[in-house]
């Protein structure tokens, strides 16, 4: 059921934050920044799931066939290795991989417009790509390191001249805050990663703490920091990404504790106003070797027909959300 998917409520929320934030926040960003994100994203995710799928379906056959050339639909498929190349991605228009891992790809396309800035279309779309590819792409044992959105963000930032992200955005207004609490709190609350953004703003806070005590400085300083819609949003709606984070309570904590303590450092001592990004984007490999000291169950998406999904994901190891 649609309603049983937490992405579902991801993609309500961050709708609403991009419009309160068009409405009452004075954004650089065009509604065609937007639908070129929310395009590039779903059409990126297409390709790479039918061009993904197709590969493993293209090995089983060659398989299952001994070598022999495969008849699919009147064509000939070729043979060996070149079965995985044929025309075949076009099936996948409306298949299931693709239909279950799309709120994924809106997701992605809603967070990159609320945080990249960019003057020319293109970089929107680079950024849009390199998120959506690096989880098909950058992998290891099936599960993609990077979270999707940081990555792209990253990348912008990196490969051009004209990306910028604006941390301070939605300023610090308490309602801000509580919105972002609620809405991100209902999410956390599905998906069960509350443990995650507890550890990294609880850590945060902390180190904070002791800096406004170390400098003397008066306690609203150290409330205006925490305080960050910013801050709030990538607590909530990023660092918590089920399918990128440890798999393990306890590994989550280790590893929510040192992006805290890295983003503390990027912030106060190079100056960072994007450090949170940077923090999680050199930590993210991190939670690979976490996963090797500290096994658990990795997390798959529930939409009502998890049974089916899950048992297509098992099998088809590109596959992703």
């Amino acid at each position: 059921m649609l309603w049983h998917d937490a992405r579902t409520y991801q993609i309500l929320f961050l709708a609403l934050f991009l419009m309160i934030g068009l409405g009452t926040r004075d954004w650089t960003l065009q509604p065609g920044m937007i639908a070129v994100a929310i395009a590039t994203c779903v059409l990126t995710q297409w390709v790479m799931v039918a061009v993904s799928g197709q590969g493993v379906k293209g090995r089983r056959q060659e398989a299952e066939g001994g070598g022999q050339e495969v008849e699919q639909g009147g064509e000939s498929r070729g043979w060996g290795k070149f079965k995985a190349f044929s025309l075949y991605p076009l099936a996948f228009s409306l298949h299931p991989s693709f239909l279950s891992s799309l709120p994924s790809a809106l997701v992605t396309s809603l967070g990159l417009s609320i945080l990249v800035r960019a003057d020319h279309y293109s970089t929107m779309v680079l950024a849009c790509v390199a998120a959506i590819g690096s989880k098909f792409l950058i992998r290891v044992q099936g599960k993609h390191i990077f979270n999707p959105g940081n990555f792209g963000i990253v990348a912008a930032l990196m490969l051009t001249p004209d990306a910028w992200v604006s941390p301070g955005q939605w300023g610090e207004e308490g309602w801000y805050a509580l919105l972002f609490l609620s809405c991100g709190g209902l999410v956390l609350r599905r998906v069960g990663r509350w443990d995650t953004t507890v550890a990294f703003l609880g850590s945060y806070a902390v180190l904070e703490a002791i800096r406004n005590v170390l400098l003397g400085w008066t306690w609203d300083v150290w409330a205006h920091r925490l305080m960050s819609g910013s801050l709030l949003m990538f607590s909530l709606f990023m660092i918590t990404d089920p399918r990128t984070i440890p798999n393990a309570r306890i590994g989550r904590l280790l590893w929510a504790v040192a992006i805290a303590l890295l983003t503390f450092f990027l912030r106060n001592y190079l100056f960072l106003s994007t450090a949170v990004f940077w923090a999680l984007f050199a930590l993210a490999p991190l939670s690979i070797l976490i996963d090797a000291v500290f096994p658990g169950d990795r997390f798959v998406w529930s939409d009502g027909a998890g049974e089916a999904r899950e048992a297509e994901e098992r099998e088809m190891t590109a596959l992703v959300t």
